[in-house]
Order: C-alpha cells, then structure tokens, then sequence
C-alpha cells in the first residue's frame, strides 16, 4: 500500500464524484437562506446562511489557488472551533488539496513537526498566540509559503512577516482571483476522484511521534451513508432542525464527522461554543437536540450536576438527591432492556419529568437532546446509565482515525452497557485469533500514513484488515465489549492479565475523580497515581471549612486523601483481590499537555507519567526512591 495517493486528474471519462464541498454547494442552491453556522461575537449569535456559506468557500479556495495551491498541496489549520475552520477546509477540498488539522493547544514543538512532516504550503494560525507558536517553529517549516491569521489584535502592525495575510485581505486576494477566473474553483472540484487524499488526520502520539493518517473522498462518503443515512445513528431522521454544538477540536476525526460531514451530510445547524471554558454556558443557551461528548464531558457534566444539588438548602437538597437516585433506578432498569421504555419505566420517567428531569436537563443545557453519543475512549457504565435515567440517551460508539471512525454503535433500544456496540452495516469486524485484537475491514479504511509505508503495512495487513491496536471480546455474540489498549495491557509478577482502563474509568465516575492511572506491570500488585477534580473537591472542602491555597494544597489535606481512599475502596469492592487497588498517590499537579504528560486529546501518556512521577511509584512499592521529577512529593494512603 502505497504511503501518498496520487490522484487522477483525468476528469472526462467518469461521472463527477459527490465530496463533502458538493454536498454544501448543492445545499446552498436548494436552501440558500437556511442557518448553516452559527458562532458568538462580542456577546451575540451571529448567522451564516447556506447562501453565505458556500460564497464565502467559494471565495477561500479561490484565494488559495491566488496562493498558489495546486493539487495534493497541504493546507493546515491551528484554530479553536470557529466558522473559519470550516471554511477553510472546504475551501482546501474544493481546490483538491488537504486539510492538515492541528491543536489549538500543540506548543511550538509539535506545530514543528507537524508543518515539516505534511509539507504544509499555506497555514491558518489564529491568533497572536498561534502566530508565535508558528514563528518559533519557521525556520523547520521551510514549505510554508503564506501565513493566515483571523484575529488582528496583537499582530496588525506590529509584524513584518513574509507572506503573513489578514483572514480580510485572504478573502480580498480571492475575489480578485475569481473576478479573473471564475470557473477555476468549479473546474478543480469537476476534476476530484473518490481516491483523492482530503485531510491528514494526525494520530495523538501516546507512544511516538504523530503519524498522519490519510482519508479519502470514498473514505468520508462511506462513512456518511454508513453513519448517517443507513444506520441513521447520529440521530434518527436528522434535518436542518436540529441542532449541534461544536467545541470538541475540529481535527479529531469524531468532532470532524460529527460537526463538518453530518452537517454536509443533513444541514444540521452548527452552533460553535465560544471556547471550551464556555461550554456549560453554551450548551443551556443552545439547548442542542444532537451531541457527541468524550468521556470527560460526560463525566464532568454528572459531576456538576452532583455539586450542584449537594450545595442546595437542606430541603431541595433532600428532593434532588432523591431524584438523582431515582434517575439511577429508572437507568438501571432501562440498562436491562437494551435502553428501551417499558410500560412502567415509562410511567415513572413521565412522572419524573414533571417534578425534576426536565429542569434538571435544561440547566444542564441537555432539554432538547434525542440522541447524544460518546466516543474516542472508554467511559464507565454507571455514567452511561445515570444520563439514560435522566432521559438523555448516550449510545457509547467506537472508532477511530485509521477508520474513519466507522467500526461499532449502540443503537436505539438495542444497548448493551459496557460495550462498544455492534458492528455497523457494511462494515466487517472481528478478534484476532491469538491476541483478540479488535480488526476492521471495510471501505473507511484509511489509505494509509503520510510518508510511512512502514507503519501503514503494519497496521493494515495484505487482506486488508485493519489493526485496531484495541483488545475486545464478543458480548452475546453481537456486542464488541473493548477491554484496553494492547499496549497498556497489564501483566502481574503472577502472569495475570488486567485491563487498566476498566479500573480507572470506574475511578474516574466519582465526581471526585479527574485522573486515575494504574500501575502494576511485572508487579507483585496494582497501585494507582490519582489526580483530584479541583472544582468539585473545592466545593466539597469549602462546604467543610477547609481552607485552601492552591491544586496541591487541596490535594494533601488528610480530608481530601480519605475523601479518595472512599473511593478507592468502592472501586476496589467491585473487583476481584488481583484487580484491587492495594496503594495510591495523590498527584501533586494537574496533568498538562504542554508538559508532556497528556496527548492533545487528553489521553494520558503513560510512560510520561512514569518518568514524572516515578518516585510516587517506587514509594508505593516500598523501593529505595532514585529521583524525584516534576513537583516534589505527595503523599497519598494505603487502600
């Protein structure tokens, strides 16, 4: 398989190809005054109709061809979630190049590798601060020949950069270029072929440099009709009435389907949150009937809603805490029926609507949601099952880069907790024989990684199946239930084998619980580094008096260190003797990407974290300690 297709141009022999620009451009002449986007400034939504939309696109791949990109060209984007990007991306697909995505929060280094790795000839960086991250790393980007930036402030005068372009004057550069050649934009997107390479989607780099993972027109279109029209997952009969919000970033391939192609796909309205610190906020004003989630939100969302009603009164405290018991009941019993209302589920969660669940959902921000997802890693049953009490159906979905995030899904009424779902139409899945290693096979598959011929034919073999690099079993011979990562398998000093991340997202389901890292490899018995969420442990220690200063001055309260050996001991209740938690150390600090200890996708790296905090380690396994990095030390407590 070769690392970089080389598509045709030959655009006379067959019929046109449908692309995710087309989809937008036929929108836009069959609903030009419908909402496309909408984004936030200075405090109000602003509107971008279909019309607008597609004019503005048209216009942006039209400066990029006055840029001088050419087909295959790499054009990459370092941006939070903002009209822009979609713009330019589509503008990028339009002219036959490809989109190369980055972080918004990839420090400089990373923004050097990326930029020299792909070859990117044009860069979209947003702001002053992304700016700067580029100009520390130009002199190991020499491909890149112009600059575009879409916030002035800090930058507008005061940098003499060749090639450096406001976002206006881009948009300037491609009137004048279309006024000169107004069919040049048509012709290129006349000329696309199912084969051509439109984005590269970098891969989080857990254990090694990022790989680029390249996706094709018939990538994206598989999982379009896989996703959205035949299977209907992301929502049942999804229309331009309803609602997104985006703010997960738009170079993950889930954000990416979930806000670009299913808008493409359905026109669907897309609200773009402000940042991610507004996303609470965003989400009441939205009130979106659609939402895919990580873990982590769905995490933080029950979390909140749990501080919140333990820091009511007395009385509506008693009433909330009974419903959210309620809530966990009524989840429970529908857990049971593969997620579908029974006769007496249904009476109690009517009765339940009236008297707390719906104002409960709309201060959530989740009144209006029919289908919402989780994807991207693994989440606890319990928290699935408490927002399918509250009437909120999460349908745990699994995929990945490599495959266009098309594998498996819970549908509707057919859930099964705990796993990853079935196996979506047209799509072939199954476990290696000996490892019981997750493969998939179908036309998603990626064409392979960017200038690494080596990596891409070890991940899909001559057969064609991917390798998933994820361990599953078979539940009920229908349902993938996905055990952990084959790397992060842990095998005891006793040869017993255990699944880490099972243990640690039943750790992180406590609204107390931000990180959880277990370790025990070629140990005598597990131990784990736990990191606290600050905000719900503030609030748990304000309401008790206890003073704090900082993160670590929280953490080593002996309080909070009894607070999380609770919930060590529940945790370990549930497990066998050999997956029990037997020590644990309280992180000192909150795991960071820009140091190194987390993935630009929040995933923790491992073996960062070893190195950092290597010394908690060795003192839980009572070893002579031999370095002490990152914060000095913390104590934690025997569970």
């Amino acid at each position: 398989m070769s690392s970089q297709a080389t598509p045709s141009t030959d655009a006379a022999t067959t019929p046109a190809t449908t692309t995710i620009t087309t989809r937008i451009r036929d929108r836009a002449a069959s609903d030009p005054h419908g909402v496309a986007l909408r984004h936030k400034d200075l405090g109000v939504w602003q509107e971008t109709t279909w019309a607008e939309f597609w004019d503005t696109v048209v216009t942006a791949a039209h400066a990029l061809l006055a840029l001088g990109v050419d087909v295959g060209d790499r054009v990459a984007i370092q941006s939070e979630n903002r009209p822009e990007w979609v713009i330019l991306d589509h503008a990028t697909v339009a002219v036959r190049a490809i989109t190369v995505g980055l972080y918004p929060t990839n420090p400089a280094a990373e923004v050097s590798y990326l930029l020299s790795h792909s070859g990117a000839k044009v860069h979209f960086a947003e702001d002053q601060e992304q700016l700067d991250k580029f100009l520390e790393a130009r002199a190991e980007c020499p491909e890149v020949e112009a600059v575009v930036y879409r916030e002035p402030r800090g930058i507008r005068g005061r940098y003499a950069v060749p090639g450096l372009l406001a976002w206006d004057e881009f948009l300037a550069c491609g009137a004048e270029h279309r006024r000169a050649h107004p069919d040049a934009v048509a012709e290129r997107m006349a000329a696309a072929r199912p084969d051509d390479v439109i984005t590269l989607v970098y891969t989080s780099g857990t254990t090694g440099p990022p790989k680029g993972a390249m996706l094709t027109h018939a990538n994206v279109e598989f999982a379009i009709r896989t996703g959205v029209h035949d299977e209907q997952l992301v929502s049942p009969r999804a229309s331009e009435k309803d609602l997104t919000l985006s703010y997960l970033p738009l170079c993950h391939v889930a954000e990416r389907f979930f806000t670009t192609w299913h808008n493409a796909a359905t026109g669907t309205q897309v609200n773009f949150a402000e940042s991610i610190d507004t996303v609470p906020a965003n989400l009441r004003e939205v009130q979106p009937s659609l939402l895919f989630a990580v873990p982590r939100i769905w995490e933080k969302l029950l979390a909140t809603a749990r501080i919140k009603v333990d820091s009511a009164t007395r009385v509506k405290r008693a009433y909330g805490r009974f419903w959210l018991r309620e809530a966990e009941r009524l989840g429970a019993r529908l857990a049971a029926n593969g997620g579908a209302h029974t006769a007496a589920t249904r009476l109690r969660y009517a009765l339940g609507w009236v008297l707390f669940f719906r104002a409960f959902r709309q201060r959530l921000g989740l009144g209006k949601v029919r289908y919402a997802a989780s994807g991207a890693a693994p989440i606890a049953p319990d928290v699935l099952q408490f927002f399918m009490g509250v009437g909120v159906p999460v349908h745990e979905v699994y995929g990945m880069t490599e495959n266009t995030a098309i594998a498996t899904a819970n549908r509707p009424g057919r859930v099964r907790l705990g796993t990853v779902g079935e196996p979506l139409s047209g799509t072939e899945v199954t476990l290696h024989p000996e490892t019981g290693e997750i493969l998939t096979r179908h036309p998603a598959n990626f064409a392979g990684y960017w200038r690494d011929e080596e990596a891409t034919a070890g991940t899909v073999d001559a057969d064609g199946w991917l390798h998933t690099g994820d361990v599953g079993e078979w539940v009920e011979g229908t349902h993938i239930r996905v055990t952990d990562r084959m790397k992060d398998i842990i095998i005891t000093a006793g040869g017993k084998n255990i699944a880490p991340s099972e243990i640690e997202n039943a750790l992180k389901a406590s609204p107390y619980v931000k990180e959880a890292v277990v370790i025990g490899d070629r140990r005598k018995y597990l131990t784990a580094l736990i990191g606290i969420e600050l905000d719900t442990v503030g609030e748990w220690a304000q309401r008790r008096g206890l003073a704090f200063t900082t993160y670590r001055d929280l953490s080593e309260k002996p309080e909070v260190r009894t607070l999380i050996r609770g919930v060590v001991d529940e945790v370990n209740n549930k497990h066998n003797p050999v997956e029990q938690i037997k020590d644990f150390r309280m992180l000192p600090k909150e795991l960071d990407h820009e140091d190194g200890e987390l993935t630009a996708t929040q995933k923790v790296k491992r073996s960062a974290i070893d190195r950092a905090f290597h010394h908690l380690v060795q003192e839980m396994y009572g070893e002579r300690v031999t370095a002490r990095a990152g914060a000095d030390d913390a104590e934690g407590g025997t569970a």
